[in-house]
């Protein structure tokens, strides 16, 4: 993957994961320690960050690094995910396996 490609999968994933959280970019900024600018630039993929803005980042919105660079979760992240899984009973166990078997079915359309 070329350095403008990672910046911009990088920048969307800061942009879908602020957005989840609720946090504007004037928010996300503060939370983080960096500019509004920074997210503006950051987000569509205009700009590189650095390492250390990568941690600050990660820290503010409380995901992994590997997350923001990768996309992917992990071993801890998939841990907490767990755990909230085994707090379902039963019933709400059974209606996640059919929401899941649904949304894999839809995405095979």
């Amino acid at each position: 993957m070329e350095q403008k490609d990672t910046a911009t999968e990088v920048g969307k994933r800061i942009l879908v994961l602020r957005k989840k959280l609720g946090f504007t970019q004037e928010q996300a900024a503060e939370l983080s320690g960096l500019s509004h600018q920074f997210f503006a630039a950051t987000e569509i993929g205009k700009k590189n960050m650095r390492a250390e803005n990568i941690v600050k980042v990660a820290n503010a919105f409380n995901v992994s690094t590997d997350y923001l660079l990768t996309g992917k979760k992990n071993n801890e992240e998939l841990n907490d995910f767990a755990r909230k899984l085994s707090a379902l009973d039963e019933n709400e166990l059974d209606c996640l396996e059919q929401i899941i078997d649904a949304f894999i079915r839809a995405c095979k359309k």
